[in-house]
Parts: structure tokens; sequence; C-alpha cells
């Protein structure tokens, strides 16, 4: 029998950028990349927020660094990359996770809130692709892969600011790629469905919303974050060299309902 070539998975000798990686998704995700060979700066909000990743990281014989910074604050993300790039000198693999969602209805939505998601879910994305993405020009290589939402083509409900934030990341990912991809730079973005983290937990916990939920999505259940890894390793290997611009929805069918 031939032992499968899963060589276009590797991330051996890579390393990746991983915001948002101190719970959930972006936990998750990290240590999928890491299981995959790359190294991982891990990124949070709070200083040493990320030290439960990275324990994972290092139980599976995997390498992790840790950086921080408020993603609304453009200077501290500014500081942020300079630290990341300072661990290993080179960003193979950029994922923005890094989020926040603030839940109001639209009349009351209050413009303060409104600022701090643009800030910290649009404004930051581009901001650490521009960053990143002037080291991978300079090498003319590199993975960018930006986390979008259902909401990137639904409008939701008392979500106005998450979900103009996720529309505009889905702009963002197409923009760069439009420009980058013959730099061989591959920009693309996932589209999570409904999976269970802190994120979604008002809606877990809401009896009607949750049945409403789970009766849409054609798999029956909430998504696991490590049903995420496959999708993200997928798009940070070789094996997706010619993949430019795509947005990759994960979310148990619940587009094609």
């Amino acid at each position: 029998m031939n032992t499968p070539d899963l060589s276009l998975f590797s991330l051996v000798g890579k390393t990746a950028l991983v915001t948002g990686a101190s719970r959930g998704l972006g936990q998750a995700i990290a240590v999928g990349l890491a299981k995959a060979g790359a190294t991982i700066i891990c990124s949070s909000s709070k200083e040493n927020g990320t030290l439960e990743t990275e324990n994972m990281i290092k139980n599976i014989g995997g390498k992790s660094f840790s950086v921080s910074a408020d993603l609304s604050d453009q200077d501290a993300v500014n500081s942020m990359v300079n630290a990341a790039f300072e661990f290993t000198g080179t960003i193979d693999i950029l994922v923005n996770n890094g989020g926040t969602i603030s839940r109001y209805p639209a009349d009351k939505y209050p413009l303060n809130e409104w600022q701090k998601v643009i800030d910290v879910n649009l404004n930051s994305v581009f901001q650490i692709c521009q960053l990143v993405g002037i080291k991978m020009l300079e090498k003319q290589a590199g993975k960018i892969i930006n986390i979008a939402s259902m909401l990137s083509y639904t409008g939701g409900i008392t979500v106005p600011a998450y979900t103009a934030s996720k529309h505009a990341v889905v702009g963002i990912t197409k923009a760069l790629a439009n420009e980058w991809a013959s730099k061989n730079i591959q920009v693309n973005a996932i589209a999570p469905g409904y999976f269970r983290t802190d994120n979604t937990q008002a809606l877990q916990d809401n009896p009607e919303r949750n049945a409403d939920i789970e009766k849409r999505i054609p798999a029956g259940k909430w998504g696991e974050p490590e049903q995420l890894v496959g999708a993200v390793t997928f798009l940070a290997s070789s094996a997706s060299d010619y993949v430019n611009g795509h947005v990759l929805a994960v979310d148990g069918g619940w587009l094609a309902r």
C-alpha cells in the first residue's frame, strides 16, 4: 500500500502569526498550524494572554512565541507586528482572527461601540495585512488568511457594526488578492459558520435562537473550533498556491440552505 504524500500540506519551516489566539477559533487555529509543523507567534489583546495556547503547542512538541496588542490602537498594532518579526525575522503565514462583537438594536447602537468594532475587526486587519504584506512582497511569497463570517453574507440581528466589518473584510481580501497574487502572495478568507465560541455564547444561551440556528444548519449542529483547522491548513500551505481572493465557507452547509 502506498503511503499518502501529504507534503503539500506541510508547514515545516514556516512561521505563522495568529491574532486572537488566546481561545476559541484562534486557539484551535494556532494549535492546528503547529501540528502541521509551523512555528506560531500567538497574539492576543492582553500580555501573557496566550499562555494556555502556548502550553498546548509545547505539549505537542511545537514552538511558539507570544505578542500582544489592543487591536483598536494603531500604535500598539505596529509595535505588535514589529515584535513578531523580531522573534524569527519572517512571517510566512498571517491569520487575522482577532475580533470583537457588540450587540445592541440598531436604533440604540452606541457610536463608540461602533467605532471600537470597526477598529478591531476591520482597520486592524488592513493595517496588519499591510505591515506583514510589505515583507512578503520583498521575498515574493506569503499566505494571508482573513477570518470573515456568515455575517459577511447576511445582515444579522443587533450586530450592525460586526456585520459591516465582516462584509468589508471580504472586500479587503479580494482587493489585496488582486494586487498581490502576481507576487506569489495568496490572500484568502474563511467564513466560519456557527461555531461554539465565546462570541456566540449569547446565541447558544438563547433557546429560541439556538433552535433556529440548529434547524437551519444542514449538518444539524454547531461547529467545534477544531473543525476549522483543515481549511486553515489548506490555505496556509502549498496546496493552495493557485487559490486567490477566495472566501471559503466552513459552515455545516448553512449557505446551501
